[in-house]
């Protein structure tokens, strides 16, 4: 007589394939297939998730650059500025500032030239 696994192997097989919803073709629900491509997927989202970071940083940067550039003073003037004068404003925030209220950003400035 033939032994089916049973349950456990089952709720394994299904957690599987629940991740592997909305590939295509057989990758969503033959099992063997499903596996590579969930895997495949959990390493390229591990690795975006340190991507992103590092993206979203490097976008504070040109945009407080740009900002900073129309006072006049350079992003690494203004970011050496901050620091000596203990300011602890991050760059996500400052690029907040810096799109969305540009006077506020101009007083930043004004800190840092001090």
């Amino acid at each position: 007589m033939r032994v089916k696994r049973g349950f456990k192997a089952r709720r394994r097989r299904n957690r599987i394939l629940e991740h592997a919803k909305g590939f295509r073709g057989r990758r969503k629900n033959t099992f063997r297939r499903a596996v590579e491509a969930v895997r495949r997927a959990w390493r390229q989202a591990t690795r975006d998730r340190k991507t992103r970071k590092r993206n979203f940083r490097r976008l504070w940067i040109v945009r407080i650059n740009a900002a900073a550039r129309q006072h006049g003073m350079s992003y690494s003037r203004l970011i050496d500025g901050l620091h000596k004068a203990g300011c602890q404003l991050d760059r996500k925030i400052l690029a907040d500032l810096a799109v969305f209220d540009p006077k506020a950003f101009a007083a930043v400035v004004e800190v840092a030239r001090r």
